[in-house]
C-alpha cells in the first residue's frame, strides 16, 4: 500500500503542470507550424490564472463550425471572404474597442470572444483563423501603426483592417501611411514602396507585436508586475532581441530585485555594441551594484 502511495506521488510530479510561461515557451520553440492562435491565447494566463486554452480553442472551432455551415463546399474565395466578413463584423459583432482602446483585456483573446470589442491586431487573429479554416489565402500585416489583413485571391490581392472588415485602395493605404513616413522622414528619395509594408508578417513577430502592446500600456501604467511577466515571454519569444532583457532588467529594478535587474541589463550591454542608451544604462548597473553591496 506504502508503495503504491509513492508511485502515485511520482506520477504526479512526471505530470506536474506547466507554469503559464514554461506553456507559452513550449508553443514557441519553432517557426515550423507556429501555432499563432494557442499563443495569443495564452497569454492571457498571466492576468487569468484558471484560463483554461483548451477550452478557447474550442469555442473558435465552434464558431468555425458554425461559419463553415454558411458556405457552400463549391464557393469560390471572393465568395468565402464575403461570407466571414458578414459572420465575423456583422452577425457576431465584433469591432474595434473605440471607447477603451488601452484596455489590457483587448489583448487577451479569452476575453475578446466574450465582448467581440479589441484592437486590429487582437480581432485580425481570431479572423485569421477562421479564414484559413475556410481555405482562403489570409495573411496578417504588420502595417505601422495599425495591424491589417490581407488575402490573395485569384484576380488580386485584398487588404482589410480588421476593425471592421473594410477592404482599403492602395490610395487609401497610401494616406494612413503617410504621417508614419513623416514621423521617420521617409518621404521624398527615402520613400519606401507601399509593397514594402504590406509584406506578410510572421506569426512570432505577430506574438511580440501583441506583448509589445501590452508592455507599453503597464510601463505606462508604471505596473511593473504585470510589466515583468510580458517581458518574461519577450524573452522567451525572442531570445536574441537584446532590448528585451534591458527592458526586463529595468523592470527588474523597479521592484527592487537587483541582482535580476543587474543580470539582465548586462546581457543587454555585452550583446548591443552601439545604443543611444549604452552610458545610461552602464550607470544604472554602477548603482544597482552600488546598492548591493551598501
Amino acid at each position: 500500500m506504502i508503495s503504491d502511495q509513492k508511485d502515485d506521488k511520482r506520477m504526479q510530479l512526471n505530470y506536474a503542470v506547466p507554469s503559464p510561461l514554461e506553456y507559452f515557451s513550449s508553443l514557441v520553440q519553432s517557426d515550423d507550424e507556429f501555432p499563432l492562435l494557442e499563443a495569443a491565447i495564452s497569454i492571457g494566463q498571466d492576468e487569468y490564472p484558471d484560463l483554461d486554452v483548451q477550452q478557447v480553442l474550442g469555442e473558435i472551432d465552434q464558431l468555425m463550425a458554425r461559419l463553415k455551415r454558411r458556405v457552400p463546399a463549391d464557393a469560390m474565395p471572393l465568395q468565402k471572404l464575403r461570407a466571414l466578413n458578414q459572420f465575423f463584423f456583422r452577425d457576431l459583432s465584433f469591432r474595434a474597442n473605440v471607447n477603451n482602446y488601452y484596455d489590457p483585456d483587448n489583448s487577451y483573446v479569452s476575453v475578446v470572444l466574450k465582448t467581440r470589442c479589441a484592437i486590429p491586431i487582437s480581432l485580425a487573429v481570431v479572423w485569421l483563423e477562421l479564414a484559413q479554416g475556410l481555405g482562403l489565402a489570409a495573411r496578417g500585416v504588420g502595417f505601422p501603426g495599425h495591424f491589417m489583413v490581407k488575402v490573395n485571391l485569384p484576380k488580386g490581392q485584398v487588404v482589410i483592417d480588421p476593425m471592421d472588415g473594410q477592404s482599403l485602395s492602395r490610395e487609401q493605404l497610401a494616406e494612413r501611411l503617410e504621417p508614419f513616413r513623416r514621423r521617420s522622414g521617409l518621404v521624398d528619395e527615402f520613400e519606401v514602396p507601399l509593397g514594402l509594408y504590406l509584406q506578410a508578417t510572421p506569426a512570432r513577430e505577430i506574438i511580440a507585436r501583441m506583448l509589445r502592446n501590452l508592455k507599453e500600456i503597464y510601463r505606462t501604467q508604471e505596473d511593473w508586475p504585470r510589466m515583468l511577466a510580458v517581458q518574461d515571454r519577450l524573452v522567451v519569444l525572442l531570445p536574441q532581441a537584446w532590448p528585451e532583457f534591458r527592458d526586463r532588467g529595468l523592470a527588474h529594478a523597479e521592484l527592487g530585485h537587483a541582482g535580476l535587474a543587474v543580470a539582465d541589463m548586462e546581457v543587454y550591454l555585452t550583446n548591443v555594441e552601439e545604443a543611444l542608451d549604452l552610458d545610461a544604462i552602464t550607470a544604472r548597473v554602477a548603482e544597482l551594484r552600488r546598492e548591493r553591496s551598501g
